[in-house]
């Protein structure tokens, strides 16, 4: 099918409880460590198609569980909590403990004299002030590219020009879902931060080499700006591919991939 263009700006946010936004089914791509549905009984994970030739077409056949039955313990603002009983590759049983994930963006957002647009945030599960590269939650049916508009513009006031697809990462896969689509983005132009109610954030400016100090001092310890930082000196060294697309005309490939 032909890909859906993206929007030229952030689409407006739909009601949410404070930053993480509401849940509800939403499709941005397909791929393991994201099952997107209503309920933790209805997913269905690649390669459990339950008929024989399937199971035989898996090169990973004997690696993969099949999840047998479950229940969901707690539905929450935008989270679940899931217990599956899966049955292992050598015909035993066991439980898996979980949380479904809506799936959220990442944004290395690169200025014209090559600093970085980074955002301190407290984060409460770990009590901690932590230097991130601006992220968040994706809303249902959102493109990961929309999200990455949107979440920029929303914590920080700028805009971009230009969008790169970085990639998917599984920050916590033994215990969750969660896929986080890191983007970059350039042509910067600074506007007026718009953060959710409830939302408590400062923007920063650090330039890459600040970063690797910060981070040899122990003191980055969010995974995904970890992450997000590798792949930028990378693509900067020329070691990984980067395709810059205009932001009007700006294709997300999860939504082409669908």
């Amino acid at each position: 099918m032909t890909p859906p263009e993206a929007p030229s700006a952030p689409p407006p946010r739909g009601p949410s409880p404070g930053r993480e936004g509401s849940g509800g089914p939403f499709t941005p791509g397909e791929g393991p460590g994201h099952w997107p549905g209503a309920a933790c009984q209805a997913r269905q994970r690649p390669g459990e198609a339950g008929s024989a030739a399937s199971a035989s077409a898996n090169p990973d056949g004997h690696l993969v569980e099949h999840r047998i039955g479950g229940q969901t313990l707690l539905s929450g603002g935008f989270l679940d909590v899931c217990r599956d009983e899966v049955r292992l590759p050598d015909g035993s049983s066991a439980t898996r403990e979980y949380v479904r994930h809506p799936g959220a963006v990442a944004v290395i957002p690169i200025l014209d004299d090559g600093r970085l647009v980074m955002v301190r945030q407290y984060r409460y599960p770990v009590a901690k002030v932590l230097l991130e590269f601006p992220a968040g939650k994706l809303d249902p049916r959102e493109s990961t590219l929309a999200c990455a508009m949107r979440e920029l513009a929303e914590e920080t006031g700028y805009t971009a020009a230009e969008w790169a697809f970085g990639g998917e990462i599984h920050n916590a896969a033994a215990y969750t879902t969660e896929s986080i689509w890191i983007w970059f983005a350039r042509g910067l132009v600074a506007g007026t931060a718009r953060p959710d109610a409830g939302e408590f954030v400062q923007t920063v400016l650090h330039t890459e080499a600040e970063l690797e100090t910060i981070e040899a001092a122990g003191q980055l310890p969010d995974v995904k700006t970890i992450i997000g930082l590798r792949w930028l000196q990378l693509c900067r060294s020329g070691r990984r591919a980067w395709a810059w697309q205009s932001a009007q005309v700006a294709i997300d490939p999860m939504m082409a991939a669908r």
